[in-house]
């Protein structure tokens, strides 16, 4: 029995310090993976990287690890013309699957899904916001985006007619899409103007508006979207995404 017991307190004993080993060794790799992406996506600052499963040393071991989670505040995506930047907040993924090379100088994920927000301050940039004559003697534009409720978006318009700015802005509730990494806002109906009857291809040239997000972190892309409180509510998805190399 007392050769039982001290067996059992050496399993114990090093049991105890298996684990220890392996999460200094994970807590190491995940500094070393947040640098690398850091780098690699030229970020601002450094991302969150939380390496899941354990035990770790023996996933690094086999050479991949089952699940990675990152998380990147404030990205700056290119807006598709090469030169504007569209900001994107608290983008999340899981990455799945992730295969390193011997050295660890890169990584990549068989998988990957995640979600973003886009603040609707930050979309409304991308709305015509300077007035713009839709009609003799009519001008408008859009001046605020909010949460319409149920997936919509509240699309604020301001008119002046006959150089006499309407007392209140109008609004209208519209659906938002993706399509090919392009956010699409489009109005469910038309605002009146002050009773000014305006084609309807004149007053869609000010309600909607399309928005292309490009070089997303290691070539995941847009998914879904969808309204809600605070922005535009994106889910994102990849196949063989480069976290590092």
């Amino acid at each position: 029995m007392r050769a039982l017991r001290i067996l059992l307190i050496v399993v114990v004993i090093l049991g105890g310090l298996f684990v220890i080993a392996d999460r200094v060794a994970v807590n190491f790799a995940e500094g070393e993976a947040a640098d690398r992406l850091k780098a690699t996506e030229n970020l601002s600052a450094t991302p969150d990287v939380s390496i899941k499963g354990f035990p770790f040393l023996t996933q690094v071991v086999g050479g991949s690890l089952d699940d990675i989670e990152v998380g990147i505040t404030n990205y700056e995506a290119a807006a598709g013309n090469g030169a504007e930047k569209i900001r994107i907040d608290d983008l999340r993924a899981d990455m799945r699957g992730v295969e390193f090379s011997g050295d660890y100088s890169s990584a990549t994920a068989t998988s990957a899904t995640g979600t973003a927000t886009i603040a609707y301050d930050e979309l409304l940039k991308t709305a015509k916001s300077e007035p713009t004559q839709v009609a003799p003697g009519v001008t408008a534009n859009v001046v605020g985006l909010s949460d319409g409720g149920n997936g919509k978006i509240k699309v604020t318009v301001e008119a002046t007619v006959l150089g006499t700015k309407l007392p209140e802005p109008v609004s209208v509730l519209s659906s938002v899409t993706v399509i090919d990494g392009t956010v699409r806002v489009k109005a469910d109906g038309l605002p009146k103007f002050g009773g000014v009857e305006i084609a309807e291809s004149r007053v869609r040239a000010i309600t909607d508006f399309q928005q292309k997000i490009d070089g997303l972190p290691g070539g995941i892309e847009l998914d879904k979207v969808q309204a809600a409180p605070n922005g535009v509510e994106i889910t994102v998805k990849g196949s063989n995404v480069r976290l590092a190399g």
